[in-house]
């Protein structure tokens, strides 16, 4: 059974777009990359056909895996969410103890991540630090550098 995985709308959207897309033009391009290597002649020593085929599988594979990703999504009503707590959705305002710098994350599922645009996935080491932490409380949280200290200094949706 797949796990739940929890969405802010927007993700949810993307989602179910990126599915639409693959099963529609994906699949034409995919079919027309194998009708033209087919006219080219022999199939059994036709390495551009057994390519197309190959993407073919890879590409039904990735919708197979969407769609499952899909079927066990839940949408997060965010305006139900505590926020006196650090919980997935939440945006987290954050102090390295360190060095003083604040950074500002949102707390969302893996596949809506997007470092550049702050987002962060609730299953990554610094949101897993955070979880369940209110405003003044302080993570230790173990990375790739060592531990640093983050200390939360805003919760919000």
């Amino acid at each position: 059974m797949a796990e739940v995985t929890y969405y802010t709308e927007e993700g949810l959207a993307k989602l179910k777009e990126e599915v639409q897309y693959l099963k529609t033009e994906g699949r034409l391009k995919i079919a027309n990359a194998i009708a033209e290597a087919r006219d080219k002649g022999d199939l059994s020593e036709n390495a551009e056909y057994d390519a197309a085929k190959e993407a073919q599988g890879l590409h039904e594979a990735k919708i197979a895996k969407l769609e499952e990703v899909l079927s066990s999504a839940r949408l997060i009503d965010e305006s139900t969410l505590d926020t006196s707590k650090v919980l997935a959705l939440s945006i987290v305002k954050l102090k390295n103890k360190k060095n003083g710098a604040e950074m500002t994350y949102q707390l969302v599922s893996e596949t809506e991540a997007d470092l550049k645009s702050g987002k962060i996935s609730v299953k990554s080491p610094i949101a897993q630090g955070l979880l369940g932490l209110s405003v003044g409380d302080v993570a230790k949280v173990a990375v790739p550098a060592g531990e640093i200290e983050l200390e939360v200094l805003e919760i919000s949706r």
